[in-house]
């Protein structure tokens, strides 16, 4: 009997260092596994933080907010009201913006066009011209053509995410659709926003147009420029 126990309690004192170092052991890889965790987590941080960096902003210095990830055209991390939290609105703001800068391209094109081609009267009264067909029945054309290509393009833009025309989207017929083109259209849209812009504010204060301002500026800088131009607002408003 008393070698039995001697031999159990010998056994007791060789088996409980085992059951204890399997718990360090244990211990040990719960530790490394977070310790695994922590390194990934710090490495995807410093990852991030390098493509912020690296990513052009608006402003030297400036951190996007978060629901800018740069992933849109043209994201330059640039929304101090945070209209654009919604995923589903900054999506179509987005398309608005991408929209409402074509028409304006297409504006500043023909305002400056019509301008060097010496079409008569300025371009902010073309739209009082007779154009050969009446008023209400240019209204019957242009709602109902205008009303379903915009019923088009707001249901392919639901359905597919992109800008098009009547069934095609993207409409690419020339085949230029890539990350770079749409960047540049972007950028193009907004400069001919506040190109238009400028022309409306110039059209205000000189009852002119673009080209005509520029010849004028061209034949006498310090004669015709914007602190001469300010100080004859009174005279033409």
């Amino acid at each position: 009997m008393a070698a039995v126990a001697a031999r159990t309690v010998a056994f007791a004192r060789v088996a409980a260092p085992q059951v204890g170092s399997a718990r360090v052991q244990k211990s040990f890889m719960g530790s490394a596994k977070a310790f695994k965790v922590a390194r990934v987590s710090c490495n995807a941080r410093r990852t991030t933080m390098i493509q912020a960096a690296d990513r052009p902003m608006w402003l030297l210095g400036a951190e996007p907010p978060a629901h800018l990830d740069g992933t849109i055209a043209g994201d330059y991390g640039f929304d101090p009201l945070g209209l654009g939290t919604d995923p589903d609105r900054l999506a179509w703001y987005a398309e608005a913006e991408l929209q409402n800068g074509r028409w304006a391209m297409m504006a500043v094109a023909g305002i400056v066009g019509s301008g060097l081609l010496g079409v008569e009267g300025p371009w902010y009264s073309a739209g009082a011209k007779e154009f050969g067909l009446p008023f209400l029945a240019l209204l019957a054309i242009q709602f109902p053509v205008m009303g379903f290509l915009e019923t088009k393009r707001l249901e392919g833009f639901k359905a597919t995410g992109s800008n098009g025309l009547i069934n095609s989207f993207p409409f690419d017929p020339a085949g230029m659709d890539s990350a770079s083109m749409k960047v540049k259209e972007v950028k193009n849209a907004r400069l001919a926003m506040l190109a238009f812009s400028g022309f409306l504010v110039q059209a205000l204060v000189t009852r002119e147009g673009p080209v005509e301002n520029l010849m004028a500026h061209m034949a006498d800088p310090f004669g015709v420029n914007i602190t001469t131009t300010i100080g004859n607002i009174p005279n033409v408003l």
